[in-house]
């Protein structure tokens, strides 16, 4: 390891508890997508604080930024935090099930944890500028605050808008259930879209009949003459018909998904007048885009049958449209030999005895060793795509999806993993309930020794690609070649987004709000006492 190198690791040694604390900070604040506020102000204090040229807000995103960090002439190198929570996920750092007290049960919760993928990339890059400036290396970082992951939302904004041009390399982060790098088997692409309908003219319904009913035209009312269904029909019927039609837009071949999500129904309007506004998400993820668009084709075709048989106007608006990811196996193993340098991560007694508080209050017998073996050791890059490959079909290039993939069209990029603990089974087929895989991610001996690991393999393999030319040109070459000459290749993919678009962080999406009586989810806190438990 040469000195460069060393600093870094020396860095993160000392800061280590300023970083774990930074991390368990950002998991407790638990925003959801596009209102990470708290969130994303404390990393823009911190690497300012840290000398680094911040954009507040960039690409439109009120809770994005683009930091930037600068030694001269060299490679220009980018990493990025997330920092999103996702609703329906509360729970406290304890061993039994416990959501965040005063708020609504279904709160936001980090389930990845985003706050440990953040964190981890934070301290690999603040070590790799402490190195730069003790040994004077030239070159640039660039790190980014990327919110709304769960829809991948910003990536997409940031990579249309011009924010990843220029760039030699990235270097891309995840939690996972093991220490490794991924190799040929990238990410596939995720859609979203908000579909909303409108009542606005509801005398335009061909079944509206506003004729008085009697010879005394004081009768008429909107209580006797029939009246246009409105938006909530509009969005049932859109609900179904997509119900329907699911099983035609696709194959039952590869792995695709396709969810719904309703942002708002109604508007509490008198039981005798037409609900006027109601919007409903879809996403939708698949290898291919092709297949993409086939499943928007179809989408689109239920909102205008349903906007018409309904009395309503259909509008859409596109929430994200990414790539598939693209490899990097150069920049795979560079990372790898770097992982290997520090060696897996161990975890200490006390954190082990947390997880077997958890077994102990289900009622399990608590096991000497409660977390399976694969996260204290490492997984090859090639043993890790075999596993991958093995659940898929042949023809099938990319699996699941992240909007990490719009980085690895701008730069020769790598995707590196490391353990987020989760509990062995006692036995083949038990499942612990979700509460007690959140609890962990909010204990710093469970997440920090993989969040670390983390941040020294971005490290080291940052300096190697600031110092070591032969590292970066392989990657670069291998960059041009899969893209078929770089960005605007033969082969490259362009932003799916346009330049000039614009984020949806206009819509409902589930937040914390503040009202005279403090603090409050956006779904209404239930009064116990006020509901009545049907059996």
């Amino acid at each position: 390891m040469y000195p460069a190198k060393q600093t870094a690791i020396d860095w993160l040694d000392q800061n280590r508890k300023r970083l774990s604390d930074f991390d368990l900070e950002i998991w407790g604040y638990a925003e959801p997508a596009w209102r990470e506020y708290k969130s994303a102000k404390a990393y823009v204090e911190l690497l300012r604080a840290d000398g680094w040229e911040v954009e507040e807000g960039s690409g439109g995103m009120p809770t994005a930024f683009a930091a930037t960090w600068s030694n001269g002439d060299g490679p220009v190198i980018g990493s990025y935090a997330e920092y999103d929570a996702v609703p329906g996920n509360s729970q406290q750092a304890v061993p039994y099930e416990a959501p965040r007290e005063g708020l609504h049960p279904w709160t936001a919760g980090h389930t990845d944890p985003h706050s440990m993928l953040g964190v981890g990339a934070l301290g690999g890059m603040l070590a790799t500028k402490a190195a730069m400036q003790a040994h004077n290396i030239g070159g640039t970082l660039k790190f980014f605050g990327e919110p709304a992951e769960k829809v991948c939302g910003s990536k997409p904004v940031h990579a249309a808008k011009g924010y990843f041009d220029g760039a030699d390399a990235f270097l891309s982060y995840h939690p996972l259930n093991g220490n490794t790098v991924t190799w040929e088997t990238h990410c596939g692409s995720y859609w979203s879209a908000v579909f909303t309908f409108e009542c606005a003219h509801p005398e335009r319904w061909a079944a509206q009949d506003a004729s008085p009913r009697t010879t005394d035209e004081s009768a008429a009312s909107s209580h006797i003459v029939a009246r246009v269904p409105g938006a909530i029909d509009a969005l049932m019927l859109m609900y179904t018909m997509t119900k329907y039609t699911k099983e035609a837009m696709f194959p039952h071949t590869g792995t695709w998904t396709l969810n719904e999500f309703v942002l708002a129904a109604g508007d509490a309007t008198s039981d005798n007048l037409p609900p006027r506004f109601a919007q409903i998400q879809y996403s939708w993820r698949s290898p291919l885009l092709d297949v993409q668009q086939r499943i928007f084709d179809v989408l689109a075709n239920n909102a205008r049958a349903a906007a018409q048989a309904s009395g309503c106007e259909a509008y859409v608006q596109w929430v994200t449209r990414t790539r598939v990811g693209l490899a990097n196996n150069a920049m795979a193993d560079l990372t790898y030999r770097n992982m290997e340098l520090f060696g897996p991560p161990s975890y200490d007694d006390d954190a082990l005895e947390f997880c077997r508080e958890i077994q102990r209050n289900l009622g399990l017998e608590p096991m000497e060793n409660p977390l399976p073996e694969v996260y204290t050791r490492l997984t090859t890059p090639q043993d890790y795509e075999a596993d991958t490959r093995a659940l898929l079909p042949s023809w099938q290039k990319n699996f699941t999806s992240d909007d990490y993939v719009d980085y690895t069209w701008h730069a020769p990029s790598v995707r590196l993993f490391t353990g987020r603990p989760m509990l062995a089974a006692p036995e083949p087929g038990y499942e612990y309930p979700n509460w007690a895989y959140l609890a962990m991610g909010g204990v710093a001996g469970l997440i920090d020794p993989g969040m670390f690991l983390a941040s020294k393999t971005i490290a080291a393999t940052a300096l190697d690609l600031l110092t070591q030319p032969d590292e970066l040109a392989k990657a670069k070459a291998e960059f041009e070649e899969r893209t078929g000459g770089g960005v605007g290749g033969t082969k490259w993919v362009a932003p799916l987004l346009p330049e000039d678009f614009i984020p949806p962080v206009d819509l409902r999406w589930p937040e914390y709000v503040s009202t005279p009586r403090g603090e409050e989810w956006w779904l209404p806190t239930p009064n116990p006492d006020a509901r009545q438990l049907l059996e």
